[in-house]
């Protein structure tokens, strides 16, 4: 058995692997959002412990890609920004956790 060998040791590659989710604080962003249909920016800032420019700057990764819809407006005189996950950021979340389960899955006991 080769040790260098990941595949023969039982374990699955990660080179499939949506390396824009698997960032920490992009996938966090990904699951709040994913168990809601809409949320503004100061409550997932808050939920993340994220900074304004940190979270602004995933997020503006996630736009691009697709995965998230980025909505302002203004509530009275204050900038309201919410936010969503697309069909494909939904799509891609749930392929991301597929392709993490085979991942674990395959590593030994």
């Amino acid at each position: 058995m080769n040790a260098s060998d990941p595949e023969a040791n039982g374990l699955k590659p990660t080179t499939h692997l949506d390396r824009l989710i698997h960032e920490p604080g992009r996938l966090m962003i990904m699951a709040y959002l994913y168990v809601v249909e809409k949320a503004d920016f100061v409550f997932l800032m808050r939920q993340t412990g994220m900074t304004q420019g940190n979270l602004s700057s995933h997020l503006s990764k996630l736009e691009a890609a697709g995965y998230v819809e980025i909505e302002k407006s203004f509530k009275g005189k204050k900038p309201l920004t919410m936010l969503r996950l697309t069909d494909a950021g939904r799509t891609g979340l749930r392929e991301y956790r597929e392709s993490m389960s085979r991942v674990l899955d395959g590593i030994p006991d």
